[in-house]
């Protein structure tokens, strides 16, 4: 199977793919995964023209940042190479949030040698440390790029308070949230409605890209998902609340629509639903993650599907903000980052 290049887009100065590909799940999260099958994903994702890959310290304990590392050790130079730092499991495998100056350094100099790389393309904070103020924070991974051990810089899940803050220290080159046609709160401001003080709003006032995760629903506006004893024991999902009881149901009908409006424009709920975040703007790069390479490959052909100003409206009004059913997380804390206004 082929599938036409993503080509570039440019998150704050830094030139990617226009697509990316998330590698979380290669080690973590959703069931079982095959190393060698993993290998090959991160590979045929580079053949493919996906080169913006991402990971994270905390995916599996370093597993995930070993994988990719091993992955693109012969094509390094091919790669738009992001991690992540700030999270941590204790002994109870309970989530900690850690961002304290010293803590950035170490976490960084780890993540180097589990990669083994010279230099992270995009560092991020993972989630922001509401213990430390982010002016603390972002200076040290501001030091970082000024030891070129780190190229740019970015937060994920923040709130447009932080990012005011972080951008008064150094330029932030990337926001990572989840955003898709089922949690779009990313659009919404404080009070819920859309505006200028909404996050979206204040990242794109400071030049700041947006890199989408989850851009499908983890998975649910594939459509391939139809019941909740469709996942293993293992997966995550199995006790996330949009895929429980009455708002599973409700979430259903969402995607039922979804599919039909793809059917009729001959391509995949999946790629629909990919189609219209990357729609957004030219300022934003999804990383869907799969740990296979025929989700890749459905993936990729993506980028080549074009929506119309009334595909555009069509899809508003099957999946406007706040349509899902259920929070994105139960009350687990570190989920939500420091943005109460974005705890759905």
């Amino acid at each position: 199977m082929t599938s036409p290049a993503p080509g570039t887009r440019t998150l704050g100065g830094l030139t990617v793919s226009s697509l990316g590909l998330g590698c979380m799940g290669m080690s973590q999260s959703y069931g079982a995964a095959d190393r060698t099958e993993s290998v090959a994903t991160i590979h045929r994702a580079l053949d493919l023209g996906i080169t913006f890959l991402d990971t994270s310290d905390v995916y599996g304990d370093g597993h995930n940042e070993e994988l990719v590392g091993e992955a693109i050790a012969a094509r390094r130079d091919e790669v738009q190479l992001a991690t992540k730092f700030s999270i941590s499991r204790d002994e109870r495998g309970r989530m900690r949030i850690d961002g304290r100056p010293e803590n950035v350094r170490a976490r960084a100099e780890a993540s180097l040698r589990r990669l083994g790389v010279d230099v992270i393309d995009l560092y991020y904070q993972h989630r922001v440390d509401a213990k430390v103020p982010i002016e603390d924070t972002v200076g040290a991974m501001a030091e970082l790029v000024q030891q070129g051990k780190v190229r740019y810089l970015g937060l994920s899940e923040a709130s447009a308070a932080s990012i005011r803050r972080a951008v008064s220290v150094h330029p932030i080159a990337a926001l990572q949230s989840e955003w898709s046609l089922w949690t779009r709160d990313l659009e919404l401001a404080a009070g819920g409605g859309a505006g200028g003080d909404s996050v979206l709003g204040v990242a794109r006032e400071h030049g700041i890209g947006i890199v989408p995760f989850s851009p499908l629903g983890r998975g649910f506006l594939t459509g391939a998902i139809t019941s909740p004893d469709d996942f293993d024991d293992d997966d995550f999902r199995k006790n996330q609340p949009r895929f429980q009881g009455e708002a599973f149901r409700a979430n259903l009908r969402l995607v039922d629509a979804v599919r039909a409006m793809a059917e009729e424009k001959g391509v995949s709920a999946g790629q629909l639903a990919l189609a219209w975040v990357m729609a957004q703007g030219e300022d934003v790069v999804p990383i869907p993650g799969t740990k296979r390479r025929s989700y890749l490959e459905e993936n990729a052909a993506a980028a080549a599907v074009q929506l119309s100003a009334e595909d555009l409206a069509r899809l508003e009004a099957i999946a406007p903000p706040g349509a899902a059913e259920g929070t994105r997380y139960p009350d687990s804390g570190y989920a939500y980052g420091d943005s109460p206004e974005r705890s759905a």
